[in-house]
């Protein structure tokens, strides 16, 4: 059994601020104050008064609060930096606060060097100034504690090592000005897809995480247990099929951005627990839906202010046109001979094998080609590109090719290599998705950890008919990597991580 530690058991620093907030509270100073009145933001301070040249002074008395992130304590006069916390539109601004001998008087000054520390949170109250220097500042007339910090800040103008970063995000936001920003690139892209899909018309609904059943993907589901009804469960992997319900029932144009769960590898650009958005077109079909999918990325371009991205396979260009190409022709053209849906499988294994690119030898051919093109043509893929023409195996829950029906009425969108989105003319024909739905939950029973299960109540859903429609589903967090060139890790704001130890 582990003894818990002791204040004597803990590092010198962290020790020291005990100490102070022991003392603090003996001599009846609440630390953490319910309330301390603070008027005015630094940046509303640096809005109103920044016009100020150095060595002005007003009788403008304004209250403001934050977080010390610089401090300098000298005889009779102590200077330090306030940081505000970080919103939609402010990424943290800083202001000077002054104290000084002749303002807050001795016992204060003496106070504040005893009682305040780099991390804390002041609450100061004076006039706006500006220092001999030309520093916008508030010269205290009065100040309090407004949150001591028990654990000192990392060193501000040290870089803080990525494992850092991610597993203490608190502290990289705090002392990295591009983790703050991250967050609110973040936001303003959500808030601009949103936007983009509120102004087509489209309703945002929600539906069930735990699930029943697990289908719309293949991949791995979370399994659980609901006590209430002793019966399994899994978290979703996809939001599909509930979302066709809405359309059943009737909804015209419907999405949802939520969690997703799939409980795969780990790794640069995949977590555990991401964020998609899938949307739900009555009418429409996988060219519909692509016009709609390459509004959402160009109108959250707007929004940053930006019309290029630079990724590792090169610039891309968002606001140009987008291409669209078939998986049989472009593999065709990069391997150098006609490569059809009639190739044989052997010669399909011989193209693997020349080009060193590893295969199971039980995939059919049609997965193979898959991995062919995966491997050969996607990573050229720069510009938007919207690859369709794709086997019928790549989506289960899309309507064949009514030319060819060995091929599926999807598109997998490729930015700079890397697949973001995908999207297809939806399968509404509930006798055609209950063999696929069956032909899936058999691989399911035969041991496919991936393959889809059987789930009736989408079925039944069905029978009460669907009009047509194209879907489409998009990584959030896959387009945040876009348009910011950072690793998933550093995208969600608090990534799932293996614990130490």
């Amino acid at each position: 059994m582990t003894t818990p530690s002791t204040d004597s058991d803990l590092p010198e620093q962290l020790r020291l601020r005990r100490d102070k907030r022991a003392r603090l509270l003996e001599a009846g100073t609440d630390p953490y104050p319910i309330s301390v009145g603070r008027t005015h933001s630094a940046a509303q301070v640096h809005a109103g008064w920044g016009h100020l040249s150095a060595g002005e002074e007003t009788t403008d008395v304004v209250g403001v609060g934050g977080r010390v992130v610089f401090i300098r304590n000298t005889g009779k006069l102590c200077f330090a930096t306030i940081q505000d916390g970080f919103t939609e539109h402010d990424s943290g601004t800083r202001l000077q606060v002054m104290l000084s001998l002749a303002e807050v008087g001795e016992q204060r000054l003496a106070d504040w060097k005893a009682d305040v520390d780099l991390g804390d949170f002041v609450f100061v109250k004076g006039r706006v100034i500006s220092s001999k220097r030309g520093e916008l500042s508030v010269l205290a007339s009065e100040w309090r504690l407004a949150s001591k910090a028990l654990r000192p800040l990392p060193t501000l103008h040290k870089e803080l090592g990525e494992e850092t970063r991610v597993r203490q995000r608190y502290a990289d936001l705090v002392a990295r000005q591009e983790a703050r920003d991250m967050v609110r690139t973040r936001a303003t892209i959500v808030r601009s897809i949103r936007e983009t899909l509120h102004d087509q018309g489209y309703l945002e609904v929600e539906t069930p995480i735990l699930q029943l059943v697990h289908g719309g993907a293949a991949a791995r589901p979370f399994n659980t247990h609901l006590n209430a009804f002793d019966i399994p469960m899994t978290l979703r992997i996809a939001i599909e099929l509930y979302l066709k319900r809405a359309m059943v029932g009737g909804a015209d144009r419907v999405y949802e951005m939520g969690r997703i769960f799939r409980n795969e590898g780990i790794d640069s650009s995949h977590s555990a627990e991401f964020t998609m958005l899938e949307a739900y077109q009555a009418w429409g079909d996988q060219f519909t839906i692509a016009a709609m999918t390459r509004d959402l990325i160009v109108n959250a371009a707007d929004a940053l202010g930006i019309e290029s991205v630079q990724t590792p396979a090169g610039e891309v260009y968002l606001t140009g046109e987008w291409t669209w190409l078939s998986v049989y022709p472009a593999l065709s053209d990069a391997v150098g001979e006609q490569i059809t849906p009639d190739t044989p499988l052997e010669r399909l294994r011989a193209l693997a094998d020349a080009r060193s690119i590893e295969y199971d030898p039980a995939w059919s051919d049609q997965k193979l080609v898959m991995e062919l093109f995966g491997e050969i043509v996607e990573p050229t893929l720069v510009q938007p590109t919207f690859v369709n023409g794709y086997p019928a195996i790549a989506q289960p829950l899309a309507r064949n090719n009514p030319d060819d029906p060995r091929l599926v009425e999807a598109w997998d969108l490729i930015i700079g290599g890397v697949e973001r989105g995908t999207g297809f003319s939806e399968l509404i024909d509930p006798v055609i998705q209950r063999d696929v739905l069956v032909a899936q939950s058999l691989k399911a029973a035969a041991g496919d950890p991936e393959a889809m299960q059987l789930d009736e109540d989408f079925l039944r859903a069905l029978e009460f008919g669907a009009p047509p429609m194209g879907g489409m589903g998009l990584g959030i967090d896959r387009t945040i990597m876009l348009f910011t060139g950072a690793g998933i890790r550093e995208t969600i704001l608090f990534p799932l991580l293996k614990p130490h130890g």
